[in-house]
């Protein structure tokens, strides 16, 4: 099984000869020597003796620690005479994402992977008399069941949402495919927070009810799928570590307001009603790819084709991600990593690269959506490991008044010295998707340096996933 990385909202093959993991490598070694680059440019011996420093870089009044200035001086010097030189590496490695059917994988032994992926195709592309109203697939009966027990944990009511816009939609063209509802998160964030759970005390994670991730049950009718979902969302406490403390509530506690300083499309009314509103385009969501999947297949070969792919990509994802770590980024001096799974943290730990590396975590990680930022640092280049963790120095030191999208876990920033007495300060971030945090974030990050008399001698190592665009759209 070979597999190629797609839109996971479109199912086209690839005609791309090159491989997509000689294409993903080339794509990070370039982004990691940018970032090396800027490095070098910023914080080399050169830029010191001509332009004064990283105090001077950043503008900053305050005056350096004399013995750390002094050290970060005399490493540089030691680091240019012996002509050494930093391997960065950085990668989102998209913990959270399980779907099994993000990837269009050349499966011979199989023909009726490719029959189905065709079919998946063709519905999404030309779905016609198929592009039914989504009260044909998400029932009446469906809703009036959800409501009730939106209504009975205390959410606000959105039957107007249901009965005015929602119920009405063609499945497909107004659904699956709108873009307003994808910038708005409603159907996204939902998924991402409950698609896949790890719980305390078990090696399997636990999922949702649906097609896109590795879940094992009967999803061959609607009506029984329905009766899983609800039971899952509502009726299913599960153990989950937060800050230290285990909490076992059900899904739907898990689910966190869409903020509309986050994802600016969101209304303000739908901001209030959050919870309930993405709770229903979610049952939404998963209803219709059921109904895809039943109509473009036998219930019989797409679910015995899908627990195949679930247990050769999807289970082996974690050890695979850190073979991959090992053989072909084992020899850089940080890796910086976003959207990182507390399972591949804790593995990683146990394996050869947790003797080779400090593995840094957040203090405060975000166990329930359970994607954060973490820098591994050679342990031959930093022999004393990380010094200190300074994110709340960073996210302290955001623009007064402006309301930053990032959530918990998207930056870890920390200090080291490395073995030449160089001191560094290294951050990892996760930006959001419409890349509003990547400008404040950085500019948090040099102000926190350079307000600090310590931090202003230190070197910057960022690595990041920044989610920057050519063109900006307002707002």
């Amino acid at each position: 099984m070979a597999y190629d990385r797609r839109n996971p909202s479109h199912y086209h093959r690839s005609g791309n000869p090159l491989p997509s993991s000689y294409r993903n490598k080339a794509l990070l070694i370039i982004f990691a020597t940018a970032i090396y680059t800027a490095f070098l440019y910023h914080s080399g011996p050169f830029y010191d003796v001509i332009f004064g420093g990283a105090g001077k870089f950043m503008g900053t009044s305050v005056s350096p620690d004399p013995n750390l200035s002094a050290a970060a001086t005399s490493g540089m010097a030691a680091m240019a005479a012996s002509k050494r030189k930093l391997q960065v590496a950085t990668w989102n490695i998209a913990a959270i994402n399980n779907n099994p059917f993000e990837y269009w994988i050349t499966y011979d032994e199989n023909p009726e992977y490719e029959e189905i992926m065709t079919a998946i195709e063709g519905f999404l592309e030309n779905p016609g008399d198929k592009d039914v109203p989504v009260s044909s697939v998400f029932t009446e009966e469906m809703f009036a069941e959800l409501d009730k027990r939106m209504t009975e944990v205390g959410w606000d009511n959105v039957r107007s949402y249901w009965d005015g816009d929602f119920k009405n939609r063609k499945i497909v063209s107004e659904f699956m495919k709108d873009p307003l509802l994808g910038s708005k998160r409603l159907a996204s964030m939902p998924d991402r927070i409950t698609n896949t759970i790890n719980v305390v005390g078990s090696d399997e994670p636990v999922c949702r009810p649906t097609v896109i991730n590795m879940y094992g049950g009967d999803l061959s009718t609607l009506p029984g799928w329905w009766s899983a979902w609800e039971k899952f969302m509502f009726d299913t406490p599960l153990q989950v570590e937060v800050k230290g403390e285990i909490k076992n509530d059900p899904p739907y506690k898990m689910l966190q307001p869409i903020k509309k300083a986050k994802y600016p499309d969101i209304t303000e009314e739908e901001e209030k009603v959050s919870l309930p509103l993405q709770t229903m385009c979610g049952a939404i969501f998963d209803a219709i790819l059921v109904h895809m999947m039943n109509t473009v297949s036998e219930p019989a070969i797409w679910q015995d084709l899908k627990r195949t792919m679930v247990e050769n990509l999807n289970k082996q994802k974690v050890p695979h991600t850190l073979d991959i770590l090992e053989n072909v980024y084992g020899d850089s001096d940080v890796i910086t990593l976003e959207e990182v799974s507390a399972s591949l943290i804790e593995q990683a730990r146990k394996r050869a690269l947790g003797q080779k590396f400090w593995i840094v975590a957040p203090g405060d990680m975000d166990a329930v959506r359970d994607q954060n930022s973490v820098i591994f640092l050679s342990k031959e280049t930093f022999p004393a490991g990380p010094s200190a963790e300074i994110t709340a120095l960073v996210e302290n030191s955001f623009e007064e008044g402006v309301d930053v999208p990032i959530a918990k876990g998207d930056i870890l920033a920390i200090t080291a010295t490395d073995r030449d007495g160089i001191p560094f300060v290294i951050a990892a971030f996760h930006g959001d998707t419409n890349g509003l945090a990547t400008k404040p974030v950085l500019s948090a990050i040099m102000k926190a340096m350079a307000s600090d008399s310590a931090l202003v001698t230190h070197k910057l190592i960022f690595g990041l996933d920044a989610n920057t665009y050519e063109k900006a759209k307002p707002g």
